[in-house]
């Protein structure tokens, strides 16, 4: 039995709640309590959800929580707060800074001491005539010192905590190997005198000052990027709130009143002109108007608003004035849904890091545990002096252990790969992405703008007998010129296409949800829906009809022409499919996918559009929630999904699913909350970014590879097991010149991937 540290409540352990919270376990009887303990009050649980206090998290490891900013006690990882705000957002502004100051200077300090041990490797550089080698030891100690332990610093307090929380990760090799390169070098420079003669090159033992400088920059480098990622998590959340209208028009006692968002209340009538974003979500009252809803549904074409009908906060008014009563404010509307939706899957990413950190659980307490065997041994019976061959020995040990190479077999490869997608238009936000992409088995895609083109076109023209396509489209387009009707703009530019002129029209007339009238050419022209054409009394013949269904059966929107009392034809709209769609979604399956379509769209259009594509599943008319849903049902099957859109709706399922994928010629707040970005908005471009992941991937484990075999190899020789039958130790100097040369190996393979072919 444990007790509650809240209400004192003694529970089963087994059945309790759990919270890690600096290195303690602690046990609580309800998740008030919990609450209550992290936010370090003892009142009212509701205090929690409304004291503005971030709560800060672990993305690897959910179940830690505190109240204050830190490092994940079991894999090292800094939290994150749960909820974005201002503050926060300065907060994290300044760590990055911090970083960036620590990385410069450190590579500032770091390059002399470099150059000043390594320059006899470099033609032409020979500084050894210039600096004598016992002042070059001293400089190589003074400059390294900053970055090892300024700049590094943090690396060994995060190295400290993974060995008390009894969680070794990456942390603890990096500390391990660097402290004890820069330790084993200082007493070199320090104490020269306590090594054996057998030991030292031309008089002077071997110092280590620039690996451990070196390691210390490579893995402050992968910080550097790992923040600026993390950094970048809120930017999409704030692009959502930056589409929501800062005021509104307020009709109070029969008097029209500018007012903040805030001060809004539910009930408050607003008044809407064409142009200004709706300020919240209501229903409209007074008035009637288009709407661009393309932000929340995806689809291109305006819907038609009347009273009665729900409108949402930061769609667009297009056409007319109106007047709505507010229903839903602050975090009940849409748009604050979306956010928090967002917000709460970009927490859920795992770290690329967790296949170095399982590999360091490892090998870290194997080299720990062969290091104190090698010194325990030659310290017993050891040749004198025993105790300066022992730490000699147990040095060689860690020094050839030192993740130099494990440092750089992740990050060389993504750097180059990024940098080889970029120059085929794959813009890749973070390292995990390209992990997480190698092992996709669902690609779920959005129709509009993704499959299609994301814009209403004329697609068919069909003239009745005695007319032409140029003939009627001319005077079609004539009419449409003078509409505000959504589908009016395809027509035209359409007519504009094929360099028809366009003539004035007379007497024109827009009828509500029918279609529009006016004279052309001293001909009186009817365009608009069918029921719109026959309530005008003019006959249409059964053949033009059946055009119309088969139109219809296309996902065709259909437009009826009528001049002079008589049928003049019908025009095809429609969104179109891209050119390249067909060919990646036929590539897409030879890699094993399956693809299914996720569409706000009627289930007509969709069963027409994926049986034309060959696309495996459909999930037609859904809400932005209902995405995110299908994107979590998947997952729950344990398929990994990738997510690809470029719409506002598809925010929050490209930022649950894996890995989302947002098209270059998307919104804003797509491209914030994917991963990958095809700058061309190009499916071609899912293909490219699979088959570079898989590459990457393939090429880091090759890394990883090279990063231990001359370490594993090394390891026993620098023991001296080769010691009582050859006679043969493996010095430091040695232990070094392998550690470098598989950091030299893991370079050379990693710039294999500039020259791969997408």
């Amino acid at each position: 039995m444990v007790k509650d540290p809240i209400c004192g409540m003694e529970i089963d352990e087994k059945k309790a709640i759990k919270l890690l919270q600096d290195v303690e376990t602690y046990y609580f009887c309800s998740e008030a309590c919990r609450k209550k303990f992290i936010s370090g009050q003892k009142t009212d649980p509701h205090f929690f959800d409304t004291s503005g206090k971030s709560i800060y998290t672990c993305p690897m490891h959910p179940e830690i929580e505190q109240n204050k900013p830190g490092d994940c006690p079991k894999c090292g990882m800094p939290l994150e707060p749960k909820s974005i705000t201002d503050g926060e957002e300065e907060k994290n502004n300044r760590e990055l800074r911090a970083l960036l100051l620590k990385f410069w200077t450190g590579v500032t300090f770091s390059i002399p001491v470099f150059l000043l041990a390594m320059g006899e490797m470099i033609p032409g550089l020979d500084l050894k005539s210039i600096i004598s080698q016992k002042v070059s030891n001293w400089i190589q100690l003074i400059l390294a010192t900053p970055v090892v332990f300024w700049a590094g610093g943090i690396f060994f307090v995060r190295g400290w905590k993974s060995i008390l929380n009894k969680s070794l990760n990456m942390f603890t090799l990096i500390s391990m190997g660097v402290g004890t390169a820069y330790v084993y070098s200082a007493v070199a420079v320090l104490f020269p005198d306590i090594f054996p003669e057998s030991l030292k090159k031309h008089g002077e033992i071997g110092i280590y000052f620039e690996a451990a400088a070196v390691i210390t920059i490579l893995v402050l480098l992968g910080q550097l990027l790992e923040a600026k990622a993390r950094n970048r998590t809120g930017h999409a959340i704030k692009a959502l709130l930056g589409l929501a209208a800062k005021n509104a028009h307020r009709l109070k006692n029969g008097e029209e009143e500018e007012v903040a968002i805030d001060d809004v209340q539910k009930g408050d009538l607003l008044r809407v002109r064409p142009g200004e974003k709706i300020p919240l979500d209501g229903v409209l009252t007074e008035g009637k108007s288009t709407v661009d809803e393309s932000m929340i549904s995806g689809e291109p074409i305006p819907v038609v608003k009347k009273e009665g009908d729900i409108v949402i906060g930061a769609t667009v008014n297009q056409t007319g004035t109106f007047v709505m009563k507010t229903e839903k404010i602050g975090s009940e509307t849409l748009l604050s849904q979306i956010v928090h939706m967002v917000a709460e899957a970009q927490r859920s990413r795992a770290p690329i890091q967790k296949l170095a950190d399982q590999v360091s659980g490892y090998f870290v307490p194997a080299v720990i545990l062969c290091a104190i065997a090698t010194f325990i041994t030659w310290s017993i019976w050891g040749p004198a002096p025993a105790l300066a061959y022992a730490l000699v020995n147990a040095v060689a040990v860690l020094i050839i252990a030192c993740p130099c190479a494990l440092g750089l077999a992740t990050p060389m490869s993504i750097m180059v790969g990024v940098g080889r997608g970029a120059q085929s238009g794959i813009l890749i936000k973070n390292a995990e992405a390209i992990e997480k992409a190698e092992k996709v088995t669902h690609l779920l895609i959005d129709k509009t703008g993704t499959l299609t083109e994301g814009k209403p076109k004329v697609v068919s023209c069909i003239a009745v007998k005695g007319w032409n396509d140029s003939a009627f489209m001319t005077l079609a387009a004539s009419l449409e010129n003078s509409s505000e009707h959504p589908l009016a703009r395809a027509v035209v530019d359409y007519a504009k296409k094929h360099n028809w002129s366009l003539n004035p029209v007379k007497d024109f007339d827009s009828v509500t949800g029918g279609g529009v009238k006016g004279k052309v050419n001293a001909k009186n022209i009817l365009l608009g829906k069918k029921k719109f054409i026959q309530k005008a009394g003019i006959d249409i013949p059964e053949d033009l009809k059946n055009e119309a269904s088969r139109l219809h059966a296309q996902a065709q929107t259909v437009v009826w022409v009528a001049v002079d009392g008589y049928m003049a034809g019908l025009i095809g709209i429609a969104d179109p499919i891209k050119e390249t769609t067909p060919k990646a979604i036929r590539a897409l399956h030879k890699m094993g996918l399956k693809v299914v379509m996720l569409t706000g769209d009627n289930q007509g259009t969709a069963q027409t559009i994926a049986k034309e594509l060959g696309i495996d599943d459909i999930r037609a008319e859904l809400e932005p929630k209902d995405k995110q849903d299908i994107v979590k049902q998947f997952k729950n099957e344990e398929a990994v999904v990738m997510m690809a859109g470029d719409g506002i709706n598809d925010a929050p399922a490209l930022a649950e699913a894996q890995i989302g994928v947002a098209m270059g010629t998307g919104t804003d707040v797509a491209i914030e909350s994917a991963e990958i970005t095809l700058v061309k908005g190009d499916l071609n471009g899912i293909v490219k970014a699979l088959y570079l992941s898989r590459t990457v991937m393939k090429n880091i484990r090759q890394n990883l590879f090279f990063a231990f075999i001359y370490n594993t190899l090394g390891v026993p020789i620098a023991a001296g097991v080769l010691y009582p039958f050859f006679g043969l130790l493996l010095s430091p100097i040695i232990a070094g010149a392998a550690m470098s040369f598989s950091s030299v190996s893991v370079i050379g393979n990693s710039l294999r991937l500039r020259n791969l072919k997408l």
